[in-house]
């Protein structure tokens, strides 16, 4: 799967979501979209298998993060969705990504694309220092959870851009880095604390980026989506 530009579908609902979606109708371009927490607690399984039979790819952003047996579970509930990509939490530890992968995976050995989340981009050091009491610098951290996500088998992790290089130079180029806290120049940063452009993520490495409010805020959703196309899978 060749670098791309994931659509945060932020939505409280249906309503919303294929209001938006339906923008991309003439675009000649289906986006690959993520569905996160908001819309999947909203909406339930069903607008996964909706938008799937429009023809989008779509990451299923949950965030897994429990006890191995209740992460295997929940993932063997998921496979059945046709997602192409989800994801635990790193900090759940190499036993339960490894039951993630277990659960995912289907007889006949195939499943979507499994990442772990290192660090959210809302986290800064002062954040992972003073509230999680972790005294070790972000990027070590970070490139740590990596590195386990890796030995459990996973396909890659969620991070910052900042932080992909760092990740593809320890355990490889084929290991996704699938990075959110993508902002234009000038954009306000919100609550995001390692942000970048998608041309600047493009160069430090950056498998996928993952795009919210400056494309679903954006007056000319498609337009801002076309540009951070040309931006990041183009050469």
């Amino acid at each position: 799967m060749g670098k791309d530009v994931i659509v945060a579908l932020d939505f409280p609902n249906a309503e919303k979501t294929f209001e938006f979606i339906d923008k991309f109708e003439n675009f000649g371009r289906k986006p690959f979209v993520k569905i996160g927490m908001e819309l999947f607690y909203s909406e339930g399984s069903k607008i996964v298998r909706e938008i799937k039979s429009r023809g989008h790819k779509i990451f299923l952003d949950l965030k897994l993060h429990d006890i191995p047996n209740t992460v295997k579970g929940a993932m063997r509930s998921l496979r059945n969705l046709g997602v192409d990509m989800t994801n635990v939490h790193a900090s759940g530890a190499i036993e339960m990504m490894k039951a993630a992968v277990e659960g995912l995976t289907n007889d006949d050995g195939t499943r979507p694309i499994l990442i772990a989340v290192t660090q959210l981009t809302s986290t800064s050091q002062d954040i992972m220092t003073k509230e999680l009491l972790i005294s070790k610098p972000l990027e070590e951290v970070v490139i740590h959870y990596a590195r386990n996500a890796f030995n459990a088998g996973l396909n890659g992790v969620v991070c910052s851009p900042l932080e992909a290089k760092l990740i593809h130079d320890e355990v490889g180029k084929d290991f996704y880095t699938v990075t959110p806290g993508i902002r234009f120049r000038g954009d306000d940063v919100g609550d995001q604390a390692r942000v970048t452009d998608p041309k600047k993520a493009k160069e430090l490495g950056s498998d996928f980026i993952v795009v919210g409010r400056p494309i679903t805020k954006s007056l000319d959703p498609v337009k801002t989506y076309e540009k951070c196309i040309k931006e990041f899978c183009e050469e």
